[in-house]
């Protein structure tokens, strides 16, 4: 007797999606709100917390709607097994356009296709709402119609290119792993991450968007100046056009070794007309990077792949497994999605603890910037960009601590404040 496999990822998908819907409505109601938290009275402006409730309270709704049809689409793919029927139909076509079925790679690049044409007709009408509806009705949106349809081709087009040697180097190590199959698995993923880190910044980003260096002059003059100081190996600093899609604002570094660059959003420049607080959200970036936190972050994330594989490895071969989703084969991509369907509690367990140790990071970051004098800068930055980017201003406790990789600006605040007294005492 074959094991309710499907059954119990169906358990765990309705189970997950209730207590992460009580999480929402908890948070809901945190955004109903009608008062600022005490600490953030007289430091965010009434209008700009109007705004902000607005606008949570918007995206809230949104994301109720978004998230019940997921959950209605998800189970009743699972539950009708509509994955084997879609598998048997995309070897039907390969057939009939004179290609071999019975080449996995073919076959599995043609479910593929198929499954991105299927996300992305089901994901358009949320993600047009979300940008034109929402985003512009609060003042962030600043694409057109045009540029949203220039950036979906792209995208289609990147996959189109980028998908097929992936997925193909992924089906011939499966086949031919042997008993080092997770070891050769994460070896792949392992370069391929390396290599992504690499040309992403270099040829994806600047499909997207136009980076141009940052202007001489005072900003540019601080920043290296404090980079120096740390030893930084700053090469070049660049300023990002994100207010053609966006009037939010950020600011990110990446590179590797002795060849790093500092990203900084147009918009972070107009929000911050201070200098200084410019200078001291890169004080916190750089933070992450003195205190090695990329490092861990990235170790991290390797082990748990690494797991990961080496749980695939365990059950790739179940005949039962894949018989409760109703495949009478065992195609290679399946059993990789099928695995990833029954390791969703752990997935949201990790996801949790990863969140908790982000906003360890990030507190131990706005210390360094405090410790480099930077602490007025650095609250008055944040409390700027809360505003500016309308941010939840009252946050359920539970909702954060298991949704948020950042603490909230109350927490972090208050954080600032108490390492100014633990001096001062």
């Amino acid at each position: 007797m074959a094991l309710p496999y499907l059954e119990a990822v169906l358990c765990f998908m309705i189970l997950m999606y209730i207590f992460e819907t009580y999480l929402d409505i908890r948070q809901h109601r945190a955004l109903k709100l009608p008062t600022l938290p005490k600490p953030l009275v007289g430091v965010i402006s009434d209008e700009k917390f109007k705004r902000s409730r607005d606008y949570s309270l918007d995206k809230s709704c949104f994301h109720f709607v978004h998230e019940a049809v997921t959950i209605l689409m998800d189970t009743a793919i699972l539950y009708y097994k509509v994955l084997p029927w879609f598998w048997k139909k995309s070897g039907e076509l390969v057939t009939n356009v004179s290609l071999n079925a019975e080449n996995e790679i073919i076959h599995t690049l043609a479910f593929l296709a198929g499954a991105m044409v299927w996300s992305q007709i089901t994901d358009l009408p949320f993600s047009l709402y979300s940008t034109f509806v929402i985003e512009a009705r609060h003042g962030f949106n600043k694409q057109t119609i045009w540029l949203f349809i220039r950036d979906m081709i792209k995208g289609i087009l990147l996959s189109m290119i980028l998908g097929p040697p992936i997925v193909a180097a992924i089906i011939y190590i499966v086949q031919s792993g042997g008993p080092y199959l997770a070891i050769y698995l994460w070896g792949f993923m392992f370069v391929l991450a390396l290599l992504m880190m690499t040309i992403y910044p270099i040829v994806i980003a600047p499909l997207f968007n136009k980076f141009t260096p940052l202007p001489d002059g005072v900003l540019r003059e601080k920043i290296e100046k404090l980079a120096a100081s740390l030893k930084f190996p700053l090469k070049k600093l660049f300023v990002v056009d994100g207010s053609t899609r966006s009037s939010h604002s950020n600011a990110y570094m990446y590179g590797f070794f002795k060849n790093k660059r500092i990203v900084l959003y147009d918009t972070l420049i107009q929000q911050c007309s201070n200098e200084d607080e410019i200078v001291s959200v890169i004080a916190h970036e750089l933070g992450h990077w003195k205190l090695n936190h990329t490092v861990y972050s990235f170790i991290a994330v390797q082990l748990l792949m690494f797991l990961q594989f080496g749980g695939y490895t365990l059950v790739r071969n179940s005949k039962d497994l894949f018989e409760s989703f109703g495949f009478e084969d065992q195609p290679i991509i399946i059993g990789l999605i099928i695995f990833q369907h029954t390791i969703i509690p752990l997935q949201h367990l990790l996801s949790f603890c990863l969140n908790l140790v982000s906003r360890a990071f990030e507190f131990q970051a706005d210390a360094f910037a405090k410790n480099l004098g930077y602490a007025p800068q650095l609250r008055a930055a944040l409390v700027k960009l809360q505003e500016e980017n309308l941010s939840a201003m009252n946050t359920d406790p539970w909702y954060s601590a298991y949704h948020y990789s950042h603490p909230p600006l109350v927490e972090r605040l208050q954080a600032l404040e108490d390492s100014d007294s633990k001096k001062e005492d």
